[in-house]
């Protein structure tokens, strides 16, 4: 690498810990540290809403889809599309309304009001555990995004470097960085693609001939996919809108409920079909760059084991002169970054308010509390990068994530929400079995009819327990009160 793009990259770096150190100073409590004072605007939840829910893992994760399967990879963004809005109409507005009410600082905190603190406790666990495993997902997608284009760093010192860097940060400066640096990271990444890696790279593979001649005709429609896949990709992602700790501290952040629309509307158009088409186009590329021999340099030909996801890191390093090289990998350390912080501050978050406070009497100190949640970052900060040493696929982590709080806290919050029949016993059996059911299924890899994903199963029967236990227990009520 070209020392030109190693100042490039070290400036970035430097501007990032900058800002953490500058809201370090700043951050003067909890609230300060983990909703940001509640008074951000919309422009910049929006931004990053996206950075957050796309970031880096998606980012190499869609170079991978485009690699393998063509532009039609960019279906897996567009459920981010429908998930966006559909929170933005339907939760949003009950959620801000009772964030204005009782200050909430967590998604799980909602169960305290909505069922008890039993159910609280569980949603506390279940969603520190999916967002310790989403945190590892994107130091990996760093760490293959480093050892792709430094030559001679390996994936384990690479991950190593990209933990270190966003730990370390994050500890220092809580929500409100994370926020602000988001905007600042989210700009990089989208002027880096659009100015610079998408039109080198379509120059360098030959334009549209280069990629008729080289790849079959279906990479180039919507419509090489099977239904299954988007089927599990909508159940997987969409509900994520509903029950992410990182966007409910992004809702509780903003100044009202108007607010928190207007930049969740504004991060959908954003995924689809802005993000969703870039990433996977890179990914195509890539694929007809290794096709062609490009990489052969690098010790990889066709026909040979390739890792899908290496391709757009590997790509960049081979189109991009010096200086720009380091600007487009500062944008995708950028990405990463963005999401990597605000996981890492919500299964903080989760620990700290959901967990620990109700587990012991931590009386309200500011400063000192302010504190703990420092040491807590760090020390799942450590967490999450020691398990990303035992994954290898970035997107998969990122889908088990997701899969395992979806399907434990899904239905519940939903049914607390909108079904007044809703009662703890039913809440807390639908989030033991649903997220049961899918990490069992998952951990098996039992064969599932029609090829569907774990989660739908878990899902599907969390309902039957959220339903029935809800109508036996209301059932015992009303004949406890005749009698």
């Amino acid at each position: 690498m070209h020392w030109l793009d190693i100042i490039v990259f070290i400036v970035y770096i430097l501007l990032v810990l900058g800002i953490g150190i500058y809201f370090l100073r700043r951050n003067k409590s909890t609230d300060d540290y983990y909703v940001g004072g509640r008074k951000m605007g919309s422009f910049h939840v929006g931004l990053s809403v996206v950075a957050t829910d796309v970031g880096g893992g998606f980012s190499i994760g869609l170079g991978g889809l485009g690699f393998l399967m063509g532009v039609s990879g960019s279906w897996m963004l567009f459920t981010g599309l429908i998930g966006a809005w559909l929170s933005a109409v339907v939760l949003i507005p009950k959620v801000a309304k009772l964030s204005s009410r009782f200050k909430l600082l967590t998604f799980p905190q909602i169960f305290l009001h909505l069922f008890s603190k039993e159910v609280a406790i569980l949603a506390g666990f279940i969603s520190a555990i999916g967002y310790i495993g989403f945190t590892s997902s994107q130091m990996l997608a760093g760490a293959k995004l480093a050892s792709a284009t430094f030559q001679g760093l390996d994936l384990n010192t690479a991950l190593i470097v990209m933990g270190v860097i966003a730990v370390v940060y994050t500890v220092m400066g809580g929500l409100k960085a994370v926020i602000y640096t988001d905007t600042f990271q989210w700009m990089i990444l989208m002027g880096g693609l659009i100015f610079i890696g998408i039109p080198l790279g379509y120059q360098y593979v030959g334009g549209y001939q280069g990629i008729a001649d080289t790849l079959p005709p279906e990479f180039m429609k919507l419509t090489n996919i099977s239904w299954q896949t988007i089927v599990n990709w909508s159940v997987t992602i969409i509900p994520v809108w509903f029950v992410g700790m990182t966007l409910y501290q992004r809702i509780y952040a903003t100044r009202d409920a108007k607010t928190a629309q207007r930049a969740w509307y504004f991060a959908g158009i954003l995924e689809w079909p802005m993000m969703a088409f870039m990433g996977v186009l890179l990914g195509l590329f890539a694929r007809v760059a290794f096709e062609n021999h490009m990489f052969e340099y690098m010790g990889y030909v066709p026909g040979m084991e390739f890792d899908a996801e290496m391709g757009l890191p590997m790509l960049l390093r081979t189109v991009l002169p010096a200086g720009l090289m380091g600007l487009m990998l500062a944008a995708y350390f950028s990405a990463v970054m963005s999401t990597a912080d605000s996981c890492l501050m919500a299964a903080s978050g989760n620990v700290l308010t959901d967990i620990l406070q109700k587990f012991f009497r931590i009386p309200e100190n500011h400063k000192r509390n302010l504190r703990i949640s420092q040491l807590l970052t760090l020390l799942l900060g450590t967490l999450a990068l020691l398990l990303a040493f035992a994954m290898e696929n970035v997107l998969e982590l990122m889908l088990y994530s997701y899969a395992f709080m979806v399907s434990g806290l899904f239905v519940p919050v939903i049914a607390g929400l909108f079904w007044k029949r809703a009662t703890p016993a039913a809440a807390f059996t639908a989030m033991l079995s649903g997220g049961t059911t899918t990490l069992v299924l998952t951990i098996l890899d039992t064969p599932l009819p029609y090829g569907l994903d774990p989660n739908i199963f878990g899902i599907t029967f969390a309902i039957i327990c959220m339903v029935t236990v809800s109508l036996y227990t209301n059932n015992n009520r009303a004949t406890h009160n005749t009698t």
